[in-house]
């Protein structure tokens, strides 16, 4: 990407835009960065995208998604959602539909529910596992998560990674009151960015 600087094209240097713009917000330039990672989730549900920053450099990304080599929700038969949940099953024709939607709302699941039926790695996980991969440190690292407050399971280990500062979207309604909790007791520095300020144009 280019930025420009005093009629000057520079590189990598997102401070300046141009001399008529003020620059950009660190904040909102990682989660504009963690929403162009959430595009790359094939989840049937939402896309979410996490970004993990240290002294203002990207060490590592991740979105939800199953795990490598897995075949992805929208690859497998009804068949194989009523395996899993242990509902009646409906005629044979339509057990061998492959799923339109996510098999949680198939089932009438609220978000954060049936996650029996899920098999996809939280954004937030998968960029601290993909830091892990390549021998990247997370202690006194920033995540950016292009989501609201993130969920009880992430929030622990988050923390016990040693990430020092966790910045979402603000606006997003919160569907783990666990979470906030943990969050809050940990010490952990929480930033949330109104959406609105992250999705408008450029």
């Amino acid at each position: 990407m280019y930025w420009y600087r005093r009629n000057k094209v520079v590189m990598n240097d997102p401070t300046w835009i141009t001399d008529s713009k003020p620059s950009l917000d660190w904040d909102v330039y990682f989660l504009r960065l963690a929403k162009e990672v959430s595009h790359h989730s094939k989840c049937m549900s939402r896309q979410i995208g996490a970004v993990l920053v240290k002294d203002k450099n990207v060490v590592s990304t991740g979105y939800n998604g199953p795990a490598r080599g897995v075949t992805h929700c929208g690859s497998r038969s009804l068949e194989f959602y009523f395996s899993i949940h242990g509902e009646t099953k409906p005629n044979k024709k339509d057990l061998m539909t492959v799923v339109t939607q996510c098999p949680r709302k198939y089932f009438g699941y609220k978000s954060g529910q049936g996650l029996h039926l899920c098999q996809a790695g939280h954004a937030e996980r998968n960029a601290l596992i993909q830091a892990a991969k390549h021998g990247i440190a997370t202690n006194g690292a920033s995540l950016y998560c292009y989501v609201g407050q993130v969920c009880k399971e992430c929030a622990i280990e988050i923390i016990n990674a040693g990430v020092k500062e966790l910045i979402f979207l603000d606006g997003v309604p919160d569907y783990d009151n666990y979470a906030k909790i943990i969050l809050e007791e940990s010490g952990i520095t929480i930033r949330k960015i109104p959406q609105t300020h992250v999705d408008k144009s450029y």
